[in-house]
Protein backbone atom coordinates (compact mmCIF):
# COMPACT_ATOMS: atom_id res chain seq x y z
CA UNK A 1 0.00 0.00 0.00
CA UNK A 2 1.68 3.22 -0.81
CA UNK A 3 1.73 6.13 1.18
CA UNK A 4 -0.55 9.05 1.19
CA UNK A 5 0.54 12.25 1.08
CA UNK A 6 -1.41 13.64 4.66
CA UNK A 7 -2.64 11.75 7.62
CA UNK A 8 -4.83 13.11 10.25
CA UNK A 9 -1.52 11.86 12.92
CA UNK A 10 1.55 10.50 12.37
CA UNK A 11 3.83 8.69 15.40
CA UNK A 12 6.39 8.61 15.36
CA UNK A 13 7.67 5.17 17.72
CA UNK A 14 6.23 2.65 18.06
CA UNK A 15 6.42 1.62 21.77
CA UNK A 16 3.63 1.83 24.64
CA UNK A 17 3.06 5.09 24.25
CA UNK A 18 2.97 5.86 20.34
CA UNK A 19 1.03 2.00 20.70
CA UNK A 20 -1.41 3.64 22.83
CA UNK A 21 -2.03 7.02 21.05
CA UNK A 22 -3.52 4.67 18.16
CA UNK A 23 -5.50 2.70 20.73
CA UNK A 24 -7.29 5.20 21.75
CA UNK A 25 -7.44 7.36 19.03
CA UNK A 26 -9.13 4.64 17.14
CA UNK A 27 -12.02 4.68 19.91
CA UNK A 28 -13.26 8.25 18.86
CA UNK A 29 -14.37 7.49 15.43
CA UNK A 30 -12.20 7.91 12.05
CA UNK A 31 -9.27 8.86 12.00
CA UNK A 32 -6.00 8.69 9.25
CA UNK A 33 -3.26 7.22 11.39
CA UNK A 34 0.51 6.47 10.66
CA UNK A 35 3.06 5.03 12.86
CA UNK A 36 6.45 5.12 11.88
CA UNK A 37 9.67 3.53 13.50
CA UNK A 38 12.99 2.53 12.01
CA UNK A 39 12.44 -1.02 13.41
CA UNK A 40 10.53 -4.20 11.81
CA UNK A 41 6.82 -5.09 12.70
CA UNK A 42 6.76 -7.03 15.68
CA UNK A 43 6.40 -10.88 13.88
CA UNK A 44 9.62 -9.64 12.70
CA UNK A 45 11.53 -8.57 15.48
CA UNK A 46 13.84 -11.43 16.47
CA UNK A 47 16.99 -11.41 18.25
CA UNK A 48 20.02 -13.54 17.86
CA UNK A 49 21.53 -12.78 21.10
CA UNK A 50 18.64 -14.48 23.08
CA UNK A 51 19.61 -17.61 21.65
CA UNK A 52 23.14 -17.42 22.39
CA UNK A 53 24.84 -14.73 19.90
CA UNK A 54 24.45 -11.05 19.04
CA UNK A 55 25.09 -10.59 15.24
CA UNK A 56 24.93 -6.42 15.34
CA UNK A 57 21.34 -6.29 13.64
CA UNK A 58 20.75 -2.97 11.59
CA UNK A 59 18.76 -1.74 13.56
CA UNK A 60 18.54 -3.90 16.38
CA UNK A 61 15.46 -5.78 17.19
CA UNK A 62 15.79 -5.60 20.96
CA UNK A 63 15.11 -1.60 20.90
CA UNK A 64 13.54 -0.88 17.80
CA UNK A 65 10.20 -1.64 16.30
CA UNK A 66 6.76 -2.11 17.02
CA UNK A 67 6.22 -2.26 20.85
CA UNK A 68 9.95 -1.16 21.24
CA UNK A 69 11.94 -2.31 24.18
CA UNK A 70 8.69 -3.61 25.90
CA UNK A 71 8.50 -6.47 23.40
CA UNK A 72 11.34 -8.35 24.48
CA UNK A 73 11.25 -6.88 28.09
CA UNK A 74 10.51 -8.47 31.51
CA UNK A 75 6.83 -6.43 30.74
CA UNK A 76 6.52 -5.38 34.52
CA UNK A 77 3.24 -2.80 34.97
CA UNK A 78 3.36 -0.91 38.03
CA UNK A 79 0.31 0.52 38.90
CA UNK A 80 0.93 3.27 41.00
CA UNK A 81 1.78 6.79 39.90
CA UNK A 82 4.29 7.17 42.18
CA UNK A 83 6.54 4.90 40.59
CA UNK A 84 7.64 4.83 36.82
CA UNK A 85 8.17 8.30 35.67
CA UNK A 86 6.92 11.82 36.77
CA UNK A 87 3.66 11.69 35.22
CA UNK A 88 2.03 14.11 38.51
CA UNK A 89 4.20 16.89 37.18
CA UNK A 90 1.96 16.82 34.83
CA UNK A 91 -1.18 15.99 35.80
CA UNK A 92 -3.18 14.81 39.41
CA UNK A 93 -2.68 12.22 41.39
CA UNK A 94 -6.04 11.27 41.48
CA UNK A 95 -6.49 11.69 37.06
CA UNK A 96 -3.02 9.38 36.88
CA UNK A 97 -4.77 6.77 38.93
CA UNK A 98 -7.90 6.82 37.09
CA UNK A 99 -5.93 6.27 33.83
CA UNK A 100 -3.10 3.61 34.92
CA UNK A 101 -6.76 1.58 35.86
CA UNK A 102 -8.08 2.54 32.30
CA UNK A 103 -4.86 1.32 30.48
CA UNK A 104 -4.78 -1.51 32.68
CA UNK A 105 -8.03 -2.93 31.71
CA UNK A 106 -6.69 -2.37 27.87
CA UNK A 107 -3.62 -4.78 28.55
CA UNK A 108 -5.98 -6.81 30.25
CA UNK A 109 -8.50 -6.85 26.91
CA UNK A 110 -5.43 -7.81 25.27
CA UNK A 111 -4.05 -10.95 27.00
CA UNK A 112 -1.98 -9.94 30.12
CA UNK A 113 -2.31 -12.50 33.13
CA UNK A 114 -4.64 -11.78 36.23
CA UNK A 115 -1.89 -11.73 38.76
CA UNK A 116 -0.79 -8.69 40.69
CA UNK A 117 1.46 -8.68 43.21
CA UNK A 118 1.87 -6.12 45.97
CA UNK A 119 -1.21 -6.28 47.54
CA UNK A 120 -0.97 -7.89 50.67
CA UNK A 121 -1.41 -4.44 52.70
CA UNK A 122 0.22 -6.01 56.01
CA UNK A 123 3.27 -7.99 54.41
CA UNK A 124 3.47 -4.38 52.74
CA UNK A 125 3.38 -2.31 55.75
CA UNK A 126 5.76 -4.97 57.90
CA UNK A 127 8.84 -4.44 54.91
CA UNK A 128 8.68 -1.28 54.41
CA UNK A 129 8.91 -0.69 58.59
CA UNK A 130 11.58 -3.16 58.71
CA UNK A 131 13.11 -1.09 55.51
CA UNK A 132 12.78 2.36 57.34
CA UNK A 133 15.01 1.01 60.47
CA UNK A 134 18.34 1.32 58.17
CA UNK A 135 17.54 4.35 55.95
CA UNK A 136 16.35 2.62 53.31
CA UNK A 137 12.88 3.84 51.82
CA UNK A 138 10.74 0.75 50.55
CA UNK A 139 8.38 2.19 47.79
CA UNK A 140 4.99 0.36 47.82
CA UNK A 141 3.33 -0.41 44.22
CA UNK A 142 1.21 -3.05 43.26
CA UNK A 143 2.76 -5.17 39.82
CA UNK A 144 1.01 -6.73 36.94
CA UNK A 145 4.18 -9.11 35.46
CA UNK A 146 3.43 -9.65 31.61
CA UNK A 147 6.44 -11.33 31.68
CA UNK A 148 9.02 -11.42 28.44
CA UNK A 149 7.03 -14.73 27.30
CA UNK A 150 3.53 -13.21 27.25
CA UNK A 151 4.44 -9.24 26.72
CA UNK A 152 5.36 -10.30 23.37
CA UNK A 153 1.89 -11.85 22.44
CA UNK A 154 -0.35 -8.98 24.30
CA UNK A 155 1.89 -6.42 22.24
CA UNK A 156 1.21 -8.33 18.80
CA UNK A 157 -2.00 -8.78 20.08
CA UNK A 158 -2.36 -5.15 19.74
CA UNK A 159 -0.96 -4.70 16.62
CA UNK A 160 -3.14 -7.07 14.74
CA UNK A 161 -5.77 -4.70 16.25
CA UNK A 162 -4.67 -1.61 14.93
CA UNK A 163 -4.03 -2.75 11.48
CA UNK A 164 -7.35 -4.48 11.24
CA UNK A 165 -8.42 -1.30 12.20
CA UNK A 166 -6.90 0.74 9.67
CA UNK A 167 -4.32 2.50 11.59
CA UNK A 168 -1.06 2.19 8.85
CA UNK A 169 2.37 0.93 10.44
CA UNK A 170 5.65 1.90 8.38
CA UNK A 171 9.06 -0.18 9.72
CA UNK A 172 12.45 0.64 8.78
CA UNK A 173 11.61 4.08 8.60
CA UNK A 174 13.83 6.45 9.94
CA UNK A 175 12.01 10.09 10.74
CA UNK A 176 15.10 12.47 10.25
CA UNK A 177 13.27 15.75 10.96
CA UNK A 178 9.77 16.72 12.10
CA UNK A 179 8.64 19.45 9.61
CA UNK A 180 7.39 23.05 11.04
CA UNK A 181 5.99 26.29 9.19
CA UNK A 182 4.33 29.30 10.97
CA UNK A 183 4.96 27.61 14.42
CA UNK A 184 2.59 24.49 13.44
CA UNK A 185 3.81 20.69 12.50
CA UNK A 186 3.07 19.82 9.60
CA UNK A 187 4.80 16.51 9.08
CA UNK A 188 7.76 14.88 8.85
CA UNK A 189 10.75 14.12 6.45
CA UNK A 190 11.09 10.43 6.34
CA UNK A 191 13.54 7.94 5.08
CA UNK A 192 13.14 4.03 4.26
CA UNK A 193 15.91 1.28 4.52
CA UNK A 194 16.72 1.99 0.73
CA UNK A 195 17.66 5.12 1.04
CA UNK A 196 14.37 6.94 -0.71
CA UNK A 197 13.58 10.12 1.60
CA UNK A 198 10.01 11.59 1.44
CA UNK A 199 7.74 14.00 3.32
CA UNK A 200 4.61 12.94 4.07
CA UNK A 201 2.20 15.79 5.96
CA UNK A 202 -0.08 15.70 9.27
CA UNK A 203 -2.48 17.85 10.77
CA UNK A 204 -1.06 16.38 14.24
CA UNK A 205 2.38 14.90 14.89
CA UNK A 206 3.01 12.60 17.89
CA UNK A 207 6.92 12.14 18.56
CA UNK A 208 7.27 8.93 21.25
CA UNK A 209 10.70 8.07 20.22
CA UNK A 210 11.52 5.65 23.22
CA UNK A 211 15.00 5.61 25.45
CA UNK A 212 16.72 4.74 21.45
CA UNK A 213 15.63 7.93 20.44
CA UNK A 214 15.93 10.54 23.24
CA UNK A 215 18.97 11.83 21.80
CA UNK A 216 17.46 12.73 18.63
CA UNK A 217 14.41 14.08 19.68
CA UNK A 218 16.56 16.21 21.69
CA UNK A 219 18.54 17.58 18.89
CA UNK A 220 15.01 18.36 17.01
CA UNK A 221 13.53 20.26 20.10
CA UNK A 222 16.64 22.60 20.20
CA UNK A 223 16.63 22.55 16.08
CA UNK A 224 12.75 24.00 16.45
CA UNK A 225 13.59 26.47 19.09
CA UNK A 226 11.29 24.06 21.91
CA UNK A 227 13.24 24.13 25.49
CA UNK A 228 14.30 20.89 27.41
CA UNK A 229 15.61 20.41 30.71
CA UNK A 230 18.26 18.02 32.00
CA UNK A 231 16.84 15.09 33.67
CA UNK A 232 19.09 13.01 36.38
CA UNK A 233 21.66 11.17 34.71
CA UNK A 234 21.04 7.53 36.03
CA UNK A 235 24.31 4.82 35.70
CA UNK A 236 25.12 2.04 37.37
CA UNK A 237 24.99 -2.08 37.50
CA UNK A 238 23.24 -5.31 36.89
CA UNK A 239 22.87 -7.08 40.12
CA UNK A 240 22.59 -10.66 39.87
CA UNK A 241 22.01 -13.16 43.41
CA UNK A 242 20.38 -16.43 43.80
CA UNK A 243 17.24 -16.34 44.66
CA UNK A 244 17.26 -17.05 47.93
CA UNK A 245 18.63 -13.59 48.57
CA UNK A 246 15.67 -11.72 47.54
CA UNK A 247 12.69 -14.28 47.58
CA UNK A 248 11.45 -13.08 50.55
CA UNK A 249 10.91 -9.97 49.49
CA UNK A 250 9.96 -10.29 45.57
CA UNK A 251 7.59 -13.07 46.88
CA UNK A 252 5.11 -10.65 47.89
CA UNK A 253 6.25 -7.47 45.76
CA UNK A 254 7.35 -9.22 42.45
CA UNK A 255 9.96 -5.70 42.51
CA UNK A 256 11.43 -4.58 45.39
CA UNK A 257 11.89 -0.48 44.98
CA UNK A 258 14.43 0.31 47.13
CA UNK A 259 16.06 4.14 47.30
CA UNK A 260 19.35 4.58 50.00
CA UNK A 261 20.91 8.09 50.53
CA UNK A 262 24.73 6.65 50.34
CA UNK A 263 26.86 7.46 53.28
CA UNK A 264 29.88 9.62 51.77
CA UNK A 265 28.41 11.43 48.79
CA UNK A 266 24.55 11.27 49.36
CA UNK A 267 23.68 10.15 46.29
CA UNK A 268 19.98 8.50 45.59
CA UNK A 269 20.79 4.89 44.97
CA UNK A 270 17.24 2.99 43.37
CA UNK A 271 16.49 -0.28 42.33
CA UNK A 272 15.09 -0.57 39.19
CA UNK A 273 13.54 -3.20 36.74
CA UNK A 274 13.84 -6.42 39.20
CA UNK A 275 13.46 -9.79 37.20
CA UNK A 276 13.15 -12.75 39.89
CA UNK A 277 13.92 -16.03 38.49
CA UNK A 278 15.38 -13.91 35.58
CA UNK A 279 18.44 -13.02 33.07
CA UNK A 280 20.70 -10.40 32.55
CA UNK A 281 20.62 -9.49 28.68
CA UNK A 282 22.66 -6.87 26.68
CA UNK A 283 20.67 -4.38 24.42
CA UNK A 284 22.54 -2.66 21.47
CA UNK A 285 22.31 0.69 20.40
CA UNK A 286 23.76 2.77 18.01
CA UNK A 287 27.76 3.70 17.21
CA UNK A 288 27.64 0.37 18.48
CA UNK A 289 27.22 0.78 22.04
CA UNK A 290 26.28 -2.20 24.63
CA UNK A 291 24.53 -1.78 28.03
CA UNK A 292 23.16 -3.98 30.37
CA UNK A 293 19.16 -4.88 31.19
CA UNK A 294 17.97 -8.17 32.73
CA UNK A 295 13.92 -9.72 32.07
CA UNK A 296 12.47 -12.74 33.24
CA UNK A 297 9.12 -15.43 31.66
CA UNK A 298 5.70 -15.81 33.09
CA UNK A 299 6.54 -19.07 32.17
CA UNK A 300 7.45 -21.10 35.50
CA UNK A 301 9.31 -23.54 33.67
CA UNK A 302 11.66 -20.80 32.13
CA UNK A 303 12.78 -19.42 35.48
CA UNK A 304 16.42 -19.53 35.96
CA UNK A 305 17.99 -19.63 39.78
CA UNK A 306 18.75 -16.39 40.26
CA UNK A 307 17.34 -12.90 40.78
CA UNK A 308 18.73 -9.45 38.97
CA UNK A 309 18.17 -5.92 39.38
CA UNK A 310 19.40 -2.43 38.33
CA UNK A 311 21.01 -0.53 41.08
CA UNK A 312 20.97 3.33 39.61
CA UNK A 313 22.85 6.22 40.86
CA UNK A 314 20.95 9.29 39.60
CA UNK A 315 23.04 12.48 39.60
CA UNK A 316 21.49 16.06 38.24
CA UNK A 317 23.87 18.33 36.68
CA UNK A 318 23.96 22.02 36.27
CA UNK A 319 24.75 24.57 34.05
CA UNK A 320 26.67 24.81 31.66
CA UNK A 321 26.57 20.71 31.29
CA UNK A 322 24.07 20.29 28.88
CA UNK A 323 24.89 16.82 27.73
CA UNK A 324 23.51 14.05 30.10
CA UNK A 325 23.13 11.30 27.09
CA UNK A 326 25.81 11.61 26.00
CA UNK A 327 27.95 11.34 29.44
CA UNK A 328 25.62 8.69 30.03
CA UNK A 329 27.20 6.93 26.50
CA UNK A 330 30.71 7.88 27.16
CA UNK A 331 30.62 5.90 30.52
CA UNK A 332 28.84 2.91 28.44
CA UNK A 333 31.63 2.93 25.96
CA UNK A 334 34.78 2.35 28.23
CA UNK A 335 32.95 -0.50 29.39
CA UNK A 336 32.87 -1.90 26.19
CA UNK A 337 36.08 -0.81 25.29
CA UNK A 338 37.70 -2.83 27.94
CA UNK A 339 35.63 -6.22 27.36
CA UNK A 340 36.09 -5.65 23.60
CA UNK A 341 32.52 -4.61 22.68
CA UNK A 342 30.49 -6.58 25.45
CA UNK A 343 29.30 -6.36 29.02
CA UNK A 344 31.15 -6.43 32.08
CA UNK A 345 30.87 -8.51 35.25
CA UNK A 346 32.65 -8.42 38.21
CA UNK A 347 32.49 -10.74 41.61
CA UNK A 348 31.34 -7.83 44.41
CA UNK A 349 34.37 -9.57 46.74
CA UNK A 350 36.82 -8.72 43.83
CA UNK A 351 35.62 -5.31 43.67
CA UNK A 352 36.11 -4.67 47.41
CA UNK A 353 39.73 -6.63 47.13
CA UNK A 354 40.63 -3.97 44.64
CA UNK A 355 41.58 -6.71 41.60
CA UNK A 356 40.12 -7.17 38.69
CA UNK A 357 37.90 -10.45 38.52
CA UNK A 358 39.48 -13.12 35.87
CA UNK A 359 37.94 -16.08 34.26
CA UNK A 360 39.52 -18.01 37.22
CA UNK A 361 37.78 -16.28 39.74
CA UNK A 362 34.27 -16.74 38.14
CA UNK A 363 33.78 -19.89 38.39
CA UNK A 364 34.99 -19.95 41.88
CA UNK A 365 31.38 -18.04 42.05
CA UNK A 366 28.54 -19.68 43.36
CA UNK A 367 26.29 -17.02 41.80
CA UNK A 368 26.20 -19.27 38.78
CA UNK A 369 26.57 -16.36 35.85
CA UNK A 370 23.14 -16.24 33.26
CA UNK A 371 24.54 -13.67 30.77
CA UNK A 372 27.22 -16.11 29.49
CA UNK A 373 28.68 -13.97 27.06
CA UNK A 374 29.70 -11.44 30.27
CA UNK A 375 33.53 -10.82 29.88
CA UNK A 376 35.03 -10.89 34.32
CA UNK A 377 36.73 -7.85 34.59
CA UNK A 378 37.17 -4.73 36.62
CA UNK A 379 34.30 -1.95 37.21
CA UNK A 380 36.79 0.57 39.02
CA UNK A 381 38.09 1.20 35.76
CA UNK A 382 34.59 2.05 34.50
CA UNK A 383 32.82 3.82 37.23
CA UNK A 384 33.31 7.29 38.56
CA UNK A 385 34.67 6.47 42.30
CA UNK A 386 31.57 8.48 43.55
CA UNK A 387 29.47 6.40 41.42
CA UNK A 388 31.44 3.22 42.49
CA UNK A 389 31.37 4.30 46.26
CA UNK A 390 27.83 4.83 46.55
CA UNK A 391 26.69 1.75 44.89
CA UNK A 392 28.89 -0.35 47.28
CA UNK A 393 27.35 1.47 50.13
CA UNK A 394 24.09 1.18 49.21
CA UNK A 395 24.68 -2.40 48.80
CA UNK A 396 25.88 -2.55 52.06
CA UNK A 397 22.75 -1.08 53.47
CA UNK A 398 20.27 -3.54 51.49
CA UNK A 399 22.01 -6.51 52.76
CA UNK A 400 20.52 -5.90 56.23
CA UNK A 401 17.01 -5.94 54.61
CA UNK A 402 18.38 -8.83 51.90
CA UNK A 403 21.01 -11.05 53.82
CA UNK A 404 24.03 -12.04 51.80
CA UNK A 405 23.35 -9.45 49.47
CA UNK A 406 26.44 -7.68 49.62
CA UNK A 407 28.81 -10.85 49.81
CA UNK A 408 31.89 -11.79 47.76
CA UNK A 409 30.02 -13.72 45.33
CA UNK A 410 27.42 -11.37 43.74
CA UNK A 411 27.86 -10.61 40.63
CA UNK A 412 28.12 -7.00 38.94
CA UNK A 413 27.75 -6.16 35.69
CA UNK A 414 28.54 -2.95 33.62
CA UNK A 415 27.33 -0.31 32.47
CA UNK A 416 23.56 -0.20 33.31
CA UNK A 417 22.84 3.61 31.69
CA UNK A 418 18.98 5.11 31.39
CA UNK A 419 18.98 7.06 28.31
CA UNK A 420 16.13 9.23 29.15
CA UNK A 421 17.79 12.18 30.30
CA UNK A 422 16.44 15.06 29.03
CA UNK A 423 13.17 16.34 29.33
CA UNK A 424 11.55 18.32 26.56
CA UNK A 425 8.79 20.94 28.10
CA UNK A 426 5.48 20.80 27.48
CA UNK A 427 2.16 21.56 28.72
CA UNK A 428 -0.23 19.39 30.91
CA UNK A 429 -1.41 17.60 27.13
CA UNK A 430 2.40 17.27 26.07
CA UNK A 431 2.10 19.76 23.70
CA UNK A 432 4.92 21.35 22.57
CA UNK A 433 5.70 24.91 22.27
CA UNK A 434 4.64 24.22 18.57
CA UNK A 435 1.00 23.71 17.80
CA UNK A 436 0.19 19.96 16.66
CA UNK A 437 3.64 18.74 18.17
CA UNK A 438 3.01 16.41 20.93
CA UNK A 439 5.70 14.34 22.64
CA UNK A 440 5.42 11.76 24.96
CA UNK A 441 7.04 8.44 26.88
CA UNK A 442 10.63 7.78 28.06
CA UNK A 443 12.18 9.48 25.01
CA UNK A 444 10.87 12.75 26.25
CA UNK A 445 12.22 12.59 29.24
CA UNK A 446 8.40 11.93 30.73
CA UNK A 447 8.13 8.61 31.50
CA UNK A 448 10.13 5.46 32.88
CA UNK A 449 8.11 2.87 32.31
CA UNK A 450 5.11 0.92 30.26
CA UNK A 451 2.81 2.51 32.06
CA UNK A 452 3.22 5.59 32.44
CA UNK A 453 4.21 5.62 28.85
CA UNK A 454 1.12 4.15 27.57
CA UNK A 455 -0.81 6.56 30.15
CA UNK A 456 0.78 9.64 28.16
CA UNK A 457 -0.18 8.66 25.07
CA UNK A 458 -4.02 8.05 25.71
CA UNK A 459 -3.78 11.62 27.38
CA UNK A 460 -2.84 13.21 23.70
CA UNK A 461 -5.51 11.07 21.77
CA UNK A 462 -7.90 12.70 23.90
CA UNK A 463 -6.35 16.01 23.40
CA UNK A 464 -6.22 15.32 19.70
CA UNK A 465 -9.66 13.78 19.35
CA UNK A 466 -11.15 16.59 21.33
Amino acid sequence: MALKDKYDVIIVGSGPAGIFTALELTGHGNCDILMLDKGRKISSRKCPAREGKCVNCDPCSIITGWAGAGAFSDGKLSLSPEVGGNITDYISAEEAEELIGYADDIYLKFGAGPEVYGLNERRIEELVYEASRYGIKLVPCPVRHLGTDRAFHVLKAMYEYLIDKGVEFRGLTTVEEVLVSDGEATGVRARYKNGEVTEIGANHVVVAPGRGGSLWLSEQAVRLGIGIRNNAVDIGVRVEVPNSVMDHLTRDLYEAKLIYYSDTFENKARTFCMNPGGMVSEEHYEEGLVVVNGHSYSDPGLRTGNTNFALLISTTFTEPFNQPIEYGKYIAKLANMLTGGGIMVQRLGDLLKGRRTSPDRLKKSTTVPTLKSAVPGDLSFVLPDRHLTSIVEALRAFDKLAPNLYSRNTLLYGCEVKFYSSKVEVDNRFQTAVKGLYTIGDGAGITRGLMQASVTGIIVAREIAG
